[in-house]
């Protein structure tokens, strides 16, 4: 069955870095978009990132553009997410996402960002 299982959340002050980690399972890695979905504290669910299938072609939304990093090793079946000069609006649970098993959430990872 489907698994995405993310990893490498934690505390950090403001302007630190942190890098997430998605392990994928269950699927054909290689023939699924990938992104990151990221939920702050009272809001919806929001997109921060998307990569392709190849990885040669990716997207970042305005607020973290220039400082978060989307990358994928098909390989090893693992999404990345390189997080720089973090700020307390950065708050939130992130989650890995398929867009072959749009459906799926996994358990995210809880990053925190706080003085």
């Amino acid at each position: 069955q489907v698994q995405l299982v993310e990893s490498g959340g934690g505390s950090v002050q403001p302007g630190g870095s942190l890098r997430l980690s998605c392990t994928a399972s269950g699927f054909t890695f290689n023939s699924s978009g990938m992104g990151w979905y990221r939920q702050r504290p009272g809001k919806e669910r929001e997109l921060v990132a998307l990569i392709s299938e190849t990885g040669r072609s990716f997207h970042t939304v305005d607020s973290v553009k220039g400082r978060f990093t989307i990358s994928r090793d098909n390989a090893k079946s693992t999404l990345t997410l390189q997080m720089n000069s973090l700020q307390p609006e950065d708050t939130a649970v992130y989650y890995c996402w398929s867009s072959k098993n749009s459906w799926y959430w996994g358990q995210g990872t809880q990053v925190t960002v706080s003085s």
